[in-house]
């Protein structure tokens, strides 16, 4: 069993930053590749951001393109996601995602691939 936990929501003015943090328990968080999805009032989870088990590869929802970054140390068994530009469409729950094929290098934007899942850190962003 893997558990995750998120940090670092809060409420932001348009045109800030925040920075995600997802903490996994267990070894294997070296193994897995990872993802970021959000999940706005009254609609359906999205894709936000994934990354492979080496960091080597990275994956972007179009929305959030050139605006986020997800980066990982294994060493901290951490998983990042630096928010900046933030936007009002961008007020979420934000979770991490593990995807526990050990070191495969795709990174999917498909929540169903996903095993393990955080609770959740709430992001809203004022305009």
């Amino acid at each position: 069993q893997v558990q995750l936990v998120e940090s670092g929501g809060g409420l932001v003015q348009a045109g800030g930053s925040l920075r995600l943090s997802c903490v996994a328990s267990g070894r294997a968080f070296s193994g897995y590749a990872m993802g970021w999805f959000r999940q706005a009032p009254g609609k359906e989870r999205e894709f936000v951001a994934a990354i492979n088990w080496s960091g080597r590869y990275t994956s972007y929802a179009d929305s959030v393109k050139g605006r986020f970054s997800i980066s990982r140390d294994n060493a901290k068994n951490t998983v990042y996601l630096q928010m900046n530009s933030l936007k009002p469409e961008d007020t979420a729950v934000y979770y991490c995602a593990a995807d526990s094929n050990y070191y495969r290098d795709y990174v999917s934007p498909i929540g169903d691939e996903y095993d393990y899942w955080g609770q959740g850190t709430e992001v809203n962003v004022s305009s």
